[in-house]
């Protein structure tokens, strides 16, 4: 492998005409750049330069070195300066992961913001479920995602390195002829004879309604299973029971429900971001979550 700074040191003899003069750029010794230059013909194993009355003039080896240089130098100018765009996020692109509720809900303001602050990133969101996501963080398909987890099933911060969001409060979801559906709050003791509709039996917030119930000393009788969280606050709106659901889910709320906090009584789940440790973190990823994080700190109010 040809050392750069000797191909440099080649190409300033040839263009300058002399060893004093590629020195006195560099600011070496004449005597310095003539040994790098000796190295460099021992590399290169034939003569590079040879000296005549006008100065230091290119051997045949030394004229397609050092044409070959000028390419060399170029493009690692071009190199460097595509570096710094990217450093600078004036270029560049970032892929990240989400869920649906939160691709409904708080991520499209984070977007928003982040694209009028840097227009020139191009940015990529892939929605899926908690297990693909997990996926496309392991195979570097997403450099960084959201996720979410409860306090019985904590993520392990040795798995991917994690910054906490926001905490997402559980709310409850009410038809509005319902008798609670003026009240701010209501405990789950409260909801004891109630009917409840829920999602699949695989669906985290069925855990959420079990462990509540348990904990406010009843079982729940389930009504109806829904496929998705619209599906649920339709069918609670015609009261064919009540649900619980994360607050960003029903941050696009069905005009026939309405949404009542537990306070306490139910647990919230905390979002969070998550990337690989092993991961080299690009310019545009760590101010993507910069700005996440600022729109977390001042816009998450209506999540708790």
């Amino acid at each position: 492998m040809l050392n750069v700074r000797r191909l440099e040191l080649l190409l300033d003899v040839v263009e300058l005409g002399s060893i004093t003069a590629a020195a006195e750029k560099h600011v070496y010794s004449p005597s310095g750049v003539s040994q790098q230059l000796r190295r460099l013909e021992a590399e290169i194993g034939q003569p590079l330069l040879q000296r005549q009355t006008r100065g230091m003039v290119p051997t045949d080896a030394g004229h397609v070195l050092a044409s070959h240089t000028r390419r060399i130098l170029r493009q690692m100018a071009a190199a460097e300066a595509d570096l710094a765009e990217i450093a600078g996020l004036n270029r560049g692109s970032l892929t990240m992961g989400t869920f649906p509720t939160l691709g409904g809900s708080f991520l499209p303001v984070v977007i928003s913001r982040f694209k009028k602050e840097y227009p020139a990133i191009e940015l990529h969101v892939r929605s899926s479920r908690f297990e693909d996501l997990i996926e496309m963080l392991e195979n570097g398909q997403v450099g960084m995602s959201l996720l979410w987890d409860y306090e019985w099933n904590r993520m392990n911060p040795e798995d991917f390195a994690l910054t906490t969001v926001f905490e997402d409060a559980t709310a409850l979801i009410v038809g509005k002829d319902h008798r609670l559906a003026r009240r701010k709050q209501v405990d789950m003791a409260d909801l004891a004879d109630e009917e409840w509709i829920v999602r699949g039996q695989e669906h985290p917030v069925v855990e959420v309604l079990q462990r509540s119930a348990s904990a406010a000393g009843f079982t729940p009788r389930i009504a109806f299973h829904a496929n998705d969280y619209q599906e649920a606050q339709a069918m609670v709106s015609v009261g064919l029971g009540i649900a619980l659901a994360p607050r960003t889910a029903v941050v696009n709320k069905h005009p026939g429900v309405s949404i009542v906090s537990l306070g306490s009584s139910a647990p919230s789940r905390r979002v969070l971001l998550a990337h690989r440790h092993d991961r080299v973190r690009a310019a545009a990823e760590i101010a993507f979550q910069t700005t996440l994080l600022e729109v977390a700190k001042h816009s998450t109010a209506d999540f708790r």
